[in-house]
């Protein structure tokens, strides 16, 4: 697997000032396939300053221009696809045909949505007698998570560069492999030097000093809840603006007037999906009384049929966070219907698909996250009560109603305390904004709204 021996600093691939590494590992046996440096804080340092260096000649650069290097960005990520895919497949796990689908097809979207809305948003505005001007907020440090490497950089860096901002991308340890395959992507899309840079590096040296380094302007990271309020609060001494996407315990809401089997089926590939390290799937199943044994029934039939198809997860750690909730949700009196704590493989890190009922509120199941393919059914009497579970937590990302009538999946929804709801299986929109209430975060990428984040205002009077 091909490696930079380097991190990406103002326009080159330069050696670490630290000589420590990171090793990459394949999730799927568990074998050594690369090493990358494990930067610190003087690389930190370095980076943040060529971001600086590079913010003013940036930042007043036509947004037309801007537009210009994210559509060749977008382009260079697509001329390496495959290689993407492949790259994500290794260091993550994930099945080649869901990396292909997936964890390439949707950051090419998400650049071209930012490609046009660079050249087509309105940078300034007249109100009254007054001129407001949106600007970059200035140098942006990315932190950005394993479990969709590179949608996960490309919703944070496509805006901010769109804005006109500046970056140091801090990756995670785990998926380092595809952010380089990044850096080269925007290297050959002729982005100014020291517009974008890269550190590899650990979260607790690396991450941490880029979060507290006084030249960064904003922090956007994505990531655990505990570590978002570790951010927020080192942001918040130095009264620095931050972006916090964060955990999720999402409920799959089906009323009684749902096609049941499609919302079991749909609701469980959801949880299944990426081996169930996505931060809004949906792992609360909320079913009425009434439908709740044969729902029971759809979903332990369906979550047999992925065997094989399912990916490990991403690393040991994760494999026993994991494996030690299913072990929890037993002895708390859970009824296990598919899958269990036992390793399905004997090499990698894999975990079965997993399938609960009777599962009550107040479990541990029902309450954290766990970031795993396991998914909780809960029974509810009515609309009152279903509601009342599905924002039982201190989580609000994401959420999914069915209904036999599209107006009433919706009425709930929007009483519902969670950023996104998906309407009887609706698409993926790479322009909606995506976020949460509670402790699911602070702000939204993704569309104009994921734009504003990097942009400041500034008004004049006449």
């Amino acid at each position: 697997m091909k490696a930079q021996h380097g991190i990406y600093l103002d326009g080159a691939w330069r050696p670490a000032a630290s000589q420590d590494e990171i090793e990459v590992v394949d999730p799927a046996d568990g074998q050594v396939i690369a090493r990358v440096p494990a930067g610190g804080a003087e690389d930190i340092d370095t980076a943040v300053r060529a971001a600086r260096a590079a913010l003013p000649a940036w930042a007043a650069t036509p947004p037309a221009e801007r537009a210009a290097r994210l559509t060749a960005l977008r382009d260079a990520l697509v001329a390496r696809k495959d290689e993407i895919a492949e790259t994500v497949t290794a260091e993550l796990g994930s099945p080649l045909p869901f990396s292909q689908a997936v964890h390439a097809a949707v950051p090419l979207a998400v650049a071209g949505s930012y490609a046009e809305l660079a050249a087509t948003h309105s940078f300034e505005e007249r109100v009254g007698n007054s001129t407001v001007f949106h600007e970059p907020i200035g140098v942006v440090a990315a932190i950005t998570p394993w479990n969709y490497p590179l949608h996960q950089i490309v919703a944070k860096v496509a805006p901010a560069l769109a804005a006109g901002c500046t970056v140091v991308l801090k990756p995670a340890e785990d998926t380092p492999l595809t952010a380089q395959l990044f850096a080269e992507a925007v290297h050959e899309a002729g982005v100014p030097a020291g517009v974008f840079n890269l550190v590899t590096g650990l979260g607790p040296v690396a991450g941490q000093a880029l979060a507290e380094h006084p030249g960064v302007d904003l922090v956007s990271f994505t990531g655990s809840t505990a570590v978002g309020r570790q951010i927020a609060a080192t942001a918040g001494a130095a009264v620095k603006k931050v972006a916090l996407e964060l955990g999720g315990k999402s409920a799959n809401v089906i009323l009684p007037g749902a096609d049941l089997a499609k919302a079991v089926n749909v609701g469980v590939a959801n949880v299944m999906a990426n081996s169930g390290q996505t931060c809004s799937a949906w792992t609360r199943m909320l079913v009425h009384r009434d439908h709740y044994d044969e729902a029971v029934e759809l979903a332990a039939a369906a979550a047999a049929k992925y065997g094989d198809r399912i990916g490990p997860v991403v690393s040991a750690g994760q494999q026993a966070r994991v494996r030690g909730y299913i072990e929890q949700g037993i002895a708390e009196g859970a009824r296990l219907v598919a899958g269990g704590p036992e390793s399905p493989r004997e090499r990698g890190f894999f975990v079965a698909p997993t399938v609960f009922a009777d599962v009550t509120p107040q479990m541990t199941i029902a309450q954290e996250e766990i970031f795993g393919p396991v998914l909780s059914i809960l029974r509810y009497e009515d609309e009152e009560d279903a509601l009342r579970i599905a924002n039982g937590t201190v989580y609000g990302l994401a959420g999914a109603v069915w209904a036999g009538e599209e107006a009433e999946a919706v009425a709930f929804a929007r009483r519902m305390d969670t950023g996104q709801v998906d309407i009887n299986g609706g698409r993926f929109n790479p322009l909606a904004p995506f976020g949460g209430y509670k402790q699911s975060g602070v702000g939204r990428e993704l569309g104009a709204h994921g734009l504003a984040e990097y942009l400041q205002t500034k008004s004049l009077q006449f």
